[in-house]
């Protein structure tokens, strides 16, 4: 779920176990014009270098 919006394109979004992870979209979706809100459920991929990092790879639930 995304907690926070931040600058640069950037979301804290809240995993299932309460971490918290700073997440990015791709450039395509970011091309489409995805907004993400406050609320919204999102699918992340995880970096396996830096856990606390990751990309959004969908929209589940508008919020």
């Amino acid at each position: 779920m995304v907690v926070e919006l931040l600058p640069s394109a950037l979301v804290r979004v809240r995993l299932e176990g309460e971490h918290q992870v700073v997440a990015h979209l791709p450039s395509t979706q970011s091309a489409n014009f995805v907004r993400l809100r406050i609320g919204d459920r999102v699918r992340v991929a995880l970096s396996e270098q830096d856990r606390t990092r990751g990309r959004v790879l969908e929209l589940l639930v508008k919020g």
